[in-house]
């Protein structure tokens, strides 16, 4: 529980902190348009749907202002910079940017839903409202002003249907239109969509400029209409709307059409003025500007040094940039306009920051990196223009924080760990540089090792580097093999004695199956009574929660004794 509240207690004062204020501007808007006095005759034309329509409005306001944020990935390293000095705790949150970013994108489609349901109640209610006597307050509410009057009915005709309304009124389309971009992002984002079909999901995805253009017209047509402060400042608006129900009530039954009050008795209406665009404008200015800062590096000229094919279709490329300064475990997105223009992958890097250039290793895992690798091969002597982005901040910038580190990498998400580990190859050459982290285990999960072999020539001469400087304590790694057949498993035997191992060539023997995690942190706990230990994953989700649940498992309720932070690659 210590380790709980260690790890998330930021995360739910955040989370709690939003949520308040979600529940505040909903009730705080239905209240208003529920109860103020400037709306009691637009409450007699449609009830309390509008208090609903307003209330989900001002959320929707809120979390449009805030889900831009979480996807500006300079502003976030920046931010990551900034708070390198601040505790853990607080660092953390800013790995939690897409978890944020979903959690805001389905509350603005629960509050659309709520907000569109009750404005279709509203529509319903003005036609209504237009359809009525005149003899009616609702008829007489109804006729009051023009099409470009003091109107609190905007259907100025008997023969405008809800539907004609919806689908010619500023409000009514751009509603449509908002409505329907949001649906296809919503969707488009799952997580099969996401693996699947990733051009999919990424055009799709940049619906949301209409999105935004929508939301800042929305408003434009101020259908939500009050009584004007002169209407509501003459005489006494308390004898005002009384007389003026009274005298509706009693035309309706005299069938008189004198009245010596006209001017009391007939109020007008202003529209409200359009709030959103307030609400959206600076996320907007500061996404334009992250957006043109990611224009301004990906055209700076990057030079393509080396490829190197790997087994199983890994394709490694190494570059060099002007100006470029990374970080270990950092990632970049990468553009080939031999394949498409538009596109952009994001892919960590695999160099170290101490080397005179950065590199990637690209699996072939779809069609874009498919025709990536295939444009690079059938180019070797004139490779392809790449356009770069980057680099960005990651939570494996935080290992060397940590006495203790616990590195788990399943597939191809062992990359980052490649930085890293080549980053400590270095660190061991310079005996002046101290790190604080004294001991680093890290675990390998794999399919098949051939897809790897370039990581495991990397482990091969880190093993060799540390024997020689005398700290082959350091580094503590475990390799899993997690699919193999009768002759792989035969050839081990075979070679049991063997000092290397029989499928990497390691000193460290490759285990078959999958890692007993309880087995491995108690091992961990028991070496290290007093330390704090950094958990970094780069792998599937639910790799991730097993992760977690051990993190809690196995750190004490004494904070003084052995406490696991988890830490998981989001990109």
């Amino acid at each position: 529980m210590s380790n709980w509240i260690a790890n998330h207690w930021f995360s739910a004062v955040i989370l709690i902190a939003w949520l308040g204020l979600n529940i505040f501007l909903f009730i705080y808007y239905f209240m208003i348009f529920e109860n103020q006095k400037q709306y009691a005759y637009t409450r007699v034309l449609l009830g309390s749907a509008l208090a609903w329509a307003r209330g989900s409005a001002a959320c929707l306001n809120f979390n449009c202002l805030l889900i831009l944020l979480p996807v500006c990935r300079n502003l976030l390293s920046f931010l990551r910079g900034t708070c390198s000095c601040c505790r853990r705790s607080v660092r953390k949150q800013l790995d939690n940017n897409l978890a944020f970013h979903k959690i805001l994108g389905y509350t603005i489609a629960l509050m659309t839903a709520v907000h569109t349901i009750a404005h279709l109640f509203n529509v319903e209610r003005f036609y209504d409202g237009a359809q009525s006597s005149n003899n009616t307050l609702h008829g007489m509410l109804s006729s009051i002003g023009n099409k470009t009057g003091d109107w609190v009915n905007p259907m100025r005709s008997k023969s405008e249907t809800p539907s004609y309304f919806c689908f010619t009124s500023i409000a009514g389309v751009t509603g449509v239109v908002i409505t329907l971009a949001l649906i296809l992002m919503i969707t488009s984002s799952t997580e099969f969509i996401r693996r699947c079909y990733f051009e999919v999901f990424w055009y799709t995805h940049h619906l949301f400029i209409i999105f935004f253009a929508g939301l800042l017209i929305h408003g434009v047509g101020r259908i939500v209409r009050g009584q004007t402060s002169e209407s509501l400042s003459s005489n006494s608006y308390d004898d005002c709307h009384n007389k003026y129900t009274a005298w509706k009530e009693k035309k309706s039954r005299d069938g008189d059409e004198d009245d010596d009050d006209d001017d009391c008795f007939m109020p007008s209406f202003q529209g409200n003025d359009p709030m959103t665009w307030k609400w959206i404008i600076a996320p907007i200015i500061i996404y334009i500007l992250e957006r043109f800062l990611r224009f301004y590096r990906s055209q700076q000229r990057v030079v393509v040094i080396k490829t190197v094919s790997h087994p199983s279709k890994v394709l490694e490329i190494q570059m060099q940039k002007r100006g470029f300064k990374m970080e270990v475990g950092q990632y970049i997105f990468i553009n080939c306009p031999s394949v498409s223009r538009l596109e952009w992958h994001p892919f960590t890097l695999t160099s170290a920051p101490e080397e005179d250039m950065f590199s990637v290793h690209i699996r072939s895992a779809g069609n874009w990196t498919e025709n990536l690798i295939k444009v690079f091969q059938e180019k070797a002597d004139n490779p392809p223009c790449l356009q770069v982005d980057g680099p960005f901040g990651t939570a494996s910038e935080d290992v060397f924080k940590y006495e203790v580190s616990m590195l788990v990498g399943a597939g191809i998400g062992v990359t980052p760990f490649a930085s890293i580990l080549k980053s400590i190859w270095y660190k061991f050459q310079n005996e002046d540089h101290r790190l604080k982290t004294k001991k680093i285990y890290f675990y390998w999960i794999c399919r098949e090792t051939g897809a790897f072999a370039w990581f495991a020539d990397l482990l091969r001469s880190l093993e060799q580097e540390m024997i020689s400087s005398g700290k082959d304590g350091f580094l503590n790694y475990r390799l899993f093999l997690t699919s193999w057949d009768s002759s792989i498993a035969g050839h081990a035997i075979i070679n049991f004695d063997v000092e290397t191992d029989a499928v990497t060539g390691l000193k460290q023997k490759t285990s078959y199956g999958r890692p007993i995690w309880e087995n491995e942190f108690s091992k961990v706990a028991e070496s290290h009574p007093r330390s704090t230990v950094g958990v970094f994953l780069c792998g599937p989700q639910a790799l991730g929660k097993t992760l977690q649940q051990c993190c809690h498992q196995f750190s004490s309720m004494d904070p003084r004794k052995v406490q696991f932070y988890f830490n998981k690659e989001n990109f």
